[in-house]
C-alpha cells in the first residue's frame, strides 16, 4: 500500500514528508490554491529527500512543460487530471521514460470504463465536481468504482477517518490525500504524521 500526499507549496511542508517519508507526493502546476510554478517546484524537489518519488499535476498543460520537467529530474511521474486524449499520452511516452497516471473523475460507474487504461501506467480515481478538475476534498461513492486491471490511485476526500475503510473496500495501489492532511488549508506536520502511520499499521497488521 502506497502513499501520496499531495499539494506541497511550502519548505514546511517538504521537511514534514521528508520525515515521515510517504512514498509520493505531489506538486499541483494546474491552476489550484496548491498551485505552484516550474521554479518553486525545482526548490521544493532538491529539498525533497531522494527516496520520495515527486508527481507533477497537469490540467491541459502544453505538453512540452511536462517534458521539459520531467527532463530536468523536477518531477518523476506525470499525474493527467483534464481531457488529455490518447494522442497527447503516446506523445509524452515517445518523449520521456516517466511513468503516467491518468485521473478519471467519477461521476458514474460509466466514468470508470472510460479510462485509457491500455496507454497509461497508473489510474487515478478522484471526485467529480462540475467546476473543478480536482482538489475538491470530497469523497465520492467507492462503490461505483470498477476495479480496473492497472494499479490505480485513490483520492478525493480522503483523511485519518476514512481511509482505512477505503483500503479495505477498494484495495488501492496507492491512497492519495491533500485537503485531510491540512489545517486551515495548509498541510499540517502532525496530521500527515498521524495518518502515514494509520495507514502503515493497518498493512503492517494486514500482511502480519
Amino acid at each position: 500500500m502506497r502513499i501520496k500526499i499531495c499539494g506541497l507549496t511550502r519548505p514546511e511542508d517538504i521537511d514534514a514528508v521528508n520525515c515521515y517519508l510517504p512514498d509520493y507526493i505531489g506538486f499541483v502546476f494546474a491552476k489550484s490554491r496548491r498551485q505552484v510554478d516550474d521554479i518553486k517546484a525545482k526548490a521544493l524537489k532538491q529539498r525533497l529527500d531522494s527516496r520520495i518519488s515527486a508527481v507533477g499535476v497537469f490540467v491541459n498543460d502544453d505538453i512540452n512543460r511536462i517534458i521539459r520537467l520531467c527532463r530536468a529530474g523536477i518531477i518523476d511521474l506525470v499525474q493527467l487530471h483534464g481531457e488529455e486524449d490518447e494522442d497527447y499520452i503516446r506523445e509524452l511516452k515517445r518523449e520521456i521514460p516517466n511513468p503516467i497516471i491518468k485521473a478519471i473523475r467519477v461521476k458514474n460507474e460509466k466514468s470508470t470504463q472510460q479510462s485509457h487504461e491500455e496507454y497509461c501506467d497508473f489510474l487515478l480515481f478522484d471526485t467529480y465536481h462540475k467546476d473543478l478538475y480536482g482538489g475538491s476534498g470530497e469523497a465520492f461513492d467507492w462503490s461505483m468504482v470498477e476495479k480496473p486491471k492497472k494499479p490505480f490511485f485513490l483520492a478525493g476526500g480522503l483523511n485519518n477517518d476514512n481511509v482505512i475503510q477505503a483500503i479495505k473496500q477498494l484495495n488501492p495501489y496507492c491512497v492519495d490525500i491533500s485537503s485531510g492532511v491540512e489545517r486551515v488549508g495548509i498541510k499540517d506536520a502532525e496530521k500527515i504524521g498521524e495518518i502515514i502511520k494509520n495507514i502503515r499499521s493497518y498493512r503492517n497488521w494486514r500482511m502480519s
